[in-house]
């Protein structure tokens, strides 16, 4: 099964690239995994948050299949423990062709990215920059593999 990230605008800041790269490469060593940046609207000084929210999640979808799995990292989604992500994550790696998490625009999602997913998850009731939010998921995720694994990264 292949695991896809899709990230709306880039990632600002090396600290932050640097060590999602490095989570991203350590994810790999267990499944395959993607992180697809879709890039920021321009000239949005014009637009509603509505119709922000309608362009990216035209975007997304043109990157969704209709087998695909799509989990929205969304703040009204479940808040797991990490080792209930790694057990949703074992299941879902089983029964799914190809696994799409996906972290929206400074909005969230359009109806129509809510209506296609499979899943909401929420990392806290924190509220996070976009920018630690891609860290911590991708930390979480590698977190995730590792426990599936076996692995003496997780204590608990």
């Amino acid at each position: 099964m292949k695991t896809l990230l899709i990230m709306v605008g880039k990632t600002t800041g090396q600290l932050y690239t640097d060590a999602i790269a490095d989570y991203a490469a350590r994810i790999t060593h267990y499944m395959p995994f993607e992180v697809v940046v879709i890039p920021e609207l321009k000239a949005t000084r014009n637009l509603s948050e509505a119709q922000q929210k309608e362009r990216e999640g035209e975007a997304i979808g043109k990157l969704l299949q209709p087998a695909d799995t799509v989990v929205l990292l969304d703040e009204r989604g479940k808040e797991p423990r990490s080792v209930e992500l790694a057990e949703w994550l074992s299941k879902w790696r089983q029964n799914s062709k190809r696994l799409v998490f996906v972290i929206g625009g400074p909005y969230g999602f359009s109806p129509d990215v809510y209506a296609r997913a499979d899943y909401k998850l929420s990392l806290s009731r924190l509220t996070f920059s976009h920018q630690m939010v891609r860290l911590i998921f991708v930390e979480q995720l590698y977190r995730a593999c590792s426990i599936i694994k076996g692995d003496p990264y997780h204590h608990e």
